[in-house]
C-alpha cells in the first residue's frame, strides 16, 4: 500500500501549523525582534528553580499521584480561597494538569458529544474549536467588536439552543487584552441557570489585570461555581511556559468526569515541578505582585507605540497589546505581519485566525513580556513603520 493511500481521513483537514508556530519560525528565520508568540524573553525565577533542583535531588522523581501532589493542591485552595472566597476540596476539586491547555482539551473530551454545541467568544484562542470538533460537536461563535470587543447578550442568546452543552469563557481575554465584567458575569450567570448549560472558564492570565480592575473568575459567583470549570496556567504565572504545568478546579461531580479522561491523556504531571510549586506558593507576593510587573510593561510599550502610526485598542489585561494598521496599509493582517518582519525586523500575530472565517479588521497582536531592552528595540523599528 503506497503512503498516498493509506486507509486513514484527516480528522482536521484544514488545520496545519498554528499562527503562534508560524510567526516564530518567520521571526528566527529574519532575525527579527520577536513579539508574536506569547511567552517571555527573560528568565524563570533562580529561586524557583532552585526547588526543582532540589526535589529532583532529594529524589521526588517518580510518578506523583495522579490529581497531583496534595501539598500543592492544598496550597492551590488557599489561595483561590484568598482571591475569590472560594473553597474548593484539595482531593475531589483539584487536579494538576499539563498546562492549561490540556485541562481545556480534557474538559472538552470529557463532556462534549457528537452534535453537541459549544458557544465561544470571536477572536477566540485557536485551541477551543478544533477540540469541539475533534469530539463531533459544533462551535457556535458570537463575534466581538473592536476597540472595546464588549460582548453583545443578545447575540449570545441567540445562538443557544437545544443542543449548547457549554460556553466557554476567557478572561482576561487572547487576543484581545480585554475583560470581562460583573455585569457580564451576571449575564453568564442567568444564561447557564436558564439553559442548564455548562461553563469552561479559561484564566490564565488571571493576575494580569490592570488599572485597579478585579479578575472575574467564575469562582467567585456560587451559581456559575456550581456548574463550572476553570483552567489555570502556572507556567504564564511564573515565567515557565515551557514546563507546562497547570491547573483545573471544578465541583466534585464534574471533576470525577474529568478526571476518567484524564487519566488515560495524560495520568499524572512531572513530580519535582509541582514540589517546588508547594513551595514557591507559600509566598503570596510572588503572584500578588505579577499585576504592577506586566502594567509598567504595558505602559511602557504604549508609551513607545504613541510615537508611531499605529493605532492602540484598550488593554485591560493579559500581556498582549492590540493595534490597528488601518492608517498605515490597506494589506491584510496575515501579510502584513510578514511584511513587518522582512522589512522592520519585529514579528506580531495577525488577529485574523482568531476567527473562524478569518475575519479581517486589520488588528494585529504584540506581546510585551519582554524585557525593556527589547521592548525599546521593537520600539525603534515599528515607530518607523
Amino acid at each position: 500500500m503506497s503512503e498516498s493511500s493509506l486507509p486513514f481521513k484527516s480528522k482536521l483537514p484544514g488545520v496545519g501549523d498554528t499562527i503562534f508556530a508560524q510567526m516564530s519560525k518567520k521571526a528566527k528565520e529574519h532575525d527579527a525582534v520577536n513579539l508574536s508568540q506569547g511567552f517571555p524573553n527573560f528568565g524563570t525565577p533562580d529561586a524557583l528553580i532552585e526547588r526543582v533542583t532540589h526535589h529532583m535531588k532529594a529524589g521526588r522523581n517518580q510518578y506523583p499521584p495522579m490529581p497531583g501532589v496534595r501539598r500543592l493542591k492544598e496550597g492551590l485552595s488557599d489561595k483561590i480561597e484568598g482571591l475569590y472566597g472560594a473553597r474548593f476540596d484539595p482531593d475531589s476539586e483539584i487536579t494538576i494538569t499539563a498546562g492549561a491547555t490540556q485541562a481545556i482539551q480534557m474538559s472538552i473530551n470529557a463532556f462534549i458529544h457528537k452534535g453537541d454545541e459549544v458557544i465561544l467568544f470571536e477572536p477566540a484562542y485557536d485551541v477551543y474549536a478544533p477540540c469541539v470538533q475533534l469530539n463531533g460537536g459544533k462551535p457556535k461563535p458570537v463575534r466581538l467588536s473592536p476597540p472595546e470587543y464588549r460582548i453583545n447578550w443578545n447575540a449570545v442568546k441567540e445562538k443557544i439552543s437545544d443542543r449548547t452543552r457549554c460556553i466557554i469563557v476567557n478572561t482576561p481575554h487572547n487576543p484581545s487584552g480585554t475583560i470581562w465584567r460583573n455585569e457580564d458575569m451576571k449575564q453568564l450567570e442567568q444564561l447557564t441557570q436558564r439553559h442548564d448549560l455548562l461553563v469552561l472558564s479559561d484564566e490564565v492570565y488571571h493576575h494580569m489585570v490592570y488599572d485597579g480592575e478585579e479578575h472575574q473568575s467564575i469562582c467567585r459567583y456560587p451559581r456559575l461555581r456550581k456548574r463550572g470549570m476553570a483552567a489555570f496556567s502556572f507556567g504564564k504565572t511564573y515565567h515557565a511556559t515551557g514546563w507546562k504545568v497547570g491547573y483545573f478546579v471544578a465541583p466534585e461531580t464534574i471533576t470525577n468526569e474529568f478526571r476518567k479522561v484524564f487519566q488515560y491523556g495524560m495520568f499524572a504531571v512531572s513530580s519535582p515541578m509541582q514540589h517546588a510549586f508547594a513551595d514557591y506558593l507559600e509566598r503570596s507576593q510572588h503572584y500578588l505582585e505579577l499585576s504592577n510587573f506586566y502594567q509598567e510593561k504595558r505602559d511602557l510599550f504604549r508609551e513607545i507605540i504613541k510615537a508611531s502610526r499605529f493605532k492602540l485598542l484598550p488593554c485591560e489585561g493579559t500581556y498582549f497589546q492590540c493595534v490597528s494598521f488601518e492608517e498605515i496599509s490597506n494589506a491584510s493582517d496575515i501579510d502584513f505581519v510578514e511584511k513587518l518582519i522582512v522589512d522592520h525586523g519585529v514579528a506580531a500575530i495577525p488577529v485574523s485566525p482568531f476567527y473562524h472565517d478569518n475575519h479581517d479588521e486589520q488588528i494585529i497582536r504584540f506581546c510585551f513580556a519582554k524585557t525593556e531592552e527589547t521592548l525599546n528595540k521593537a520600539g525603534e523599528q515599528l515607530v518607523n513603520v
